[in-house]
């Protein structure tokens, strides 16, 4: 028996470092690595037999070619050669009719490491001269909101969360989503700390706070306003720190005097005594701190109101304490994107297509050329994007040439012209960098793929021999690439290197130890002006996107002009409080995360979802019985877009005229999905992020 060294490749914030179990020349299990000092040796349930994933007997192990209708799941087992023959012939003459930007690379985060993630295909379609698919399914909205308000910066760490006495979990179902910062949670607690949850419905981690703030969903925004307006009017901010390291506090208060507790309640559905109580406890009880997931930002609006939460640590010095402050999105580490992605290789011109609008962009294009042909990776966009039955419409076209690089057969792939087999975490050497604490893992391959399963990386090294690309760069090995991907140089990794990583397994950024971490107690933020800006230097000279987000939302957020000042959601929120309700479609439907899968990972596999669960949805009583639906009733959740089928929970846990159905199955075994009724992104929001959340159903009992 061998333990080698790995890191778990899934899109969550957790990035737990584990050891893969091999004898001989096959994976028989898996456990966590005990030594890390966040993940600390614990796997959840989506990895704890990560084994059993790379031996399905369904899985996808050989290329395979399309024989029947698109949709049908006929194919044929073919050669690497024909495959590669075929992808070449077709994009050759795409190239040689339209130009190289009708096709569009697909990919995103099923895959969460450096080579082979998201960006696995940046070099090869940059140098093809592809359109470019902008990705910013998920926390583009909440990254710009923290760039804009308090810079690049990692945040509170993770695992000072021991020292705080105030704990806000915004927005973010901590014991499903992000579980191993739970334990840290607990052990604050038991030095006095209270838990306080935001958000619109009684989740798990809802069920082990101490206090419960149930919003309306969409009034994030709101709410932190109110709070912003309390605290000023009754002499709770640290008019100390705000002087000497924020920006635009006066800007800010007088927009605050338009949130006064009792009309914020109106929008909120918050009562205005605990918004009182909220903001005061949250104002004098220091060290606190805010963990803000992504959640917030899938409404209109949504991005402005995290700015909001984003100020609140700065307004009552909670940046001063150890375990203070604000933890969001630490993803700031020093990757060396423009080695990784080659962007200097993106032609003057070339068009962006953002992927949250892929439907209607299948359909036709107002400028350039029709999308003839289609790379999809480390995704499954029917299962995962919004409006999905808009996606397959656009994915049945028969002069649509579609390639997809997958572990299944999944609702996306089922539509390929051409399947080629992916190799999995065990399979590959790679870096994993986290989006949730402080540390960067080592991947070590364990055994061989199955079959002819290949990783992304050696995947595009494949197309770029197949389409006689020349350059070097798509030459380097795993190892050279590896060796230069993470900016060695910079502070954050000074006196680290590659052999260092490889192997202590982990290793921990330069920002201090937890114990003593307070990254922003003397201001120190990255931004502009080296403060907390209340009021965005970068928004105000309108060129924000181009500092940051040249590559994030190159679409410039719909060419509207962002405002400096955070706060203000939709008009309709404003002023009425209201959701996306109508008399056809009563019901607000939101759809986050489940606990058993990991977005549509597991999703095929019979035991994960037995432990998950079939499909449900949870229904308050009233709107139960104004339909005549009783817990465990089979129902039908419908708008003009769709619909999918799911068993009925009636529930106190959700509010009237609220419905709650986590994502992730496939429309393929659970007669349709949640994506099937959730809005198109014809208006993105801050960051380009999607408005999935504004989401209204009926449901009936079948």
């Amino acid at each position: 028996m061998q333990n080698i060294i790995g890191a778990c490749p899934h899109d969550c914030p957790d990035n737990c470092s584990m050891y893969y179990i091999v004898d001989g020349d096959r994976l028989v299990g898996v456990r966590g690595n005990q030594d890390h000092p966040y993940t600390r040796g614990r796997l959840c349930l989506k990895v704890k037999d990560f084994e059993k994933h790379h031996y399905n007997e369904d899985r996808l192990i050989y290329p395979m070619r399309r024989i029947g209708p698109k949709g049908s799941r006929q194919f044929e087992r073919i050669s690497w050669d024909d495959a590669l023959s075929e992808i070449k012939d077709n994009w050759t003459r795409i190239i040689e009719e339209y130009g190289p930007q009708a096709i569009l690379p697909f990919g995103y985060a099923g895959t969460l490491s450096l080579l082979n993630g998201m960006n696995a295909g940046d070099a090869f379609f940059n140098y093809l001269g592809a359109s470019i698919g902008e990705k910013t399914f998920c926390a583009s909205g909440s990254v710009t909101a923290q760039v804009l308000t308090i810079g690049p910066t990692l945040g509170t760490d993770p695992e000072s969360f021991v020292h705080a006495r105030f704990i806000v979990l915004w927005g973010a179902n901590t014991i499903s989503t992000t579980s191993h910062l739970w334990p840290f949670i607990l052990e604050a607690r038991k030095r006095g700390a209270k838990v306080v949850v935001v958000d619109p419905y009684r989740t798990r981690t809802v069920a082990q706070a101490d206090w419960h703030i149930a919003l309306r969903p969409g009034t994030d925004g709101v709410l932190a306003m109110g709070m912003i307006n309390i605290m000023i009017e009754e002499g709770l901010i640290d008019h100390e720190y705000v002087q000497q390291h924020t920006l635009g506090y006066e800007e800010l208060s007088e927009r605050a005097k338009a949130f006064p507790p009792d009309a914020v309640e109106v929008i909120t559905g918050v009562d205005a005594n605990n918004i009182r109580q909220f903001a005061r406890e949250y104002a004098r009880n220091q060290p606190s701190v805010i963990r803000l997931g992504v959640a917030p930002e899938r409404h209109p609006g949504g991005g402005q109101g995290m700015r909001v939460v984003d100020c609140l640590p700065a307004l009552v010095g909670a940046w001063r304490h150890v375990g203070g402050g604000l933890l969001q999105m630490p993803i700031f580490v020093p990757v060396r994107w423009d080695f990784l992605s080659r962007p200097d290789w993106i032609k003057p011109g070339t068009r962006v297509i953002n992927l949250l609008q892929i439907g209607n962009a299948l359909q036709g294009m107002e400028q350039g050329p029709p999308i003839q042909s289609m790379l999809i990776w480390n995704t499954n966009p029917v299962s995962q994007l919004p409006d999905s039955n808009k996606i397959i419409k656009g994915l049945l076209r028969k002069d649509l040439f579609t390639v997809v690089s997958e572990h299944f057969i999944t609702d996306s792939a089922a539509y390929a012209d051409i399947l080629l087999p992916a190799s999995m975490a065990a399979e590959q050497t790679d870096i994993v960098t986290s989006w949730g604490h402080f540390y960067i893992n080592y991947n070590q391959k364990a055994v061989d793929p199955p079959g002819e399963a290949v990783s992304n990386f050696e995947l595009f090294r494949r197309l770029a021999r197949a389409m006689e690309l020349e350059d070097p760069y798509f030459h380097l090995t795993v190892e050279e690439m590896l060796t230069q991907v993470l900016d060695w140089d910079a502070p954050m990794l000074h006196g680290h290197t590659y052999e260092k990583l490889k192997k202590a397994g982990s290793i921990r950024v330069n920002v201090g130890l937890p114990d003593h971490y307070k990254p922003h107690a003397n201001g120190n933020f990255p931004t502009p002006s080296g403060k907390c800006e209340f009021k965005s230097s970068l928004a105000e000279q309108g060129n924000f996107v181009a500092l940051m987000l040249r590559q994030m939302c190159p679409t410039n957020q719909n060419g509207e002009r962002l405002d400096p000042l955070p706060g203000l959601a939709s008009p309709d929120l404003i002023e009425t409080g209201a959701g996306p309700q109508t008399a056809e479609w009563p019901l607000q439907l939101l759809s986050p995360k489940s606990h058993g899968f990991i977005n549509s990972e597991y999703a095929n596999v019979s035991h994960k979802r037995r432990i998950q669960g079939e499909q449900f949805v949870l229904l308050n009583p009233a709107d139960a019985e104004e339909r005549g639906i009783q817990n465990g009733d089979h129902v039908r959740v419908f708008n003009q877009r769709g619909e999918f089928a799911a068993e009925a929970r009636v529930t106190e846990d959700v509010q009237a005229r609220l419905v709650v159905a986590t994502f992730g199955y496939w429309r393929s075994l659970n007669g349709g999905s949640v994506n099937s009724t959730t809005p198109y992104c014809e208006k993105l929001g801050l960051g380009c992020s999607p408005g999935s959340f504004h989401n209204a159903v009926q449901i009936n009992k079948v």
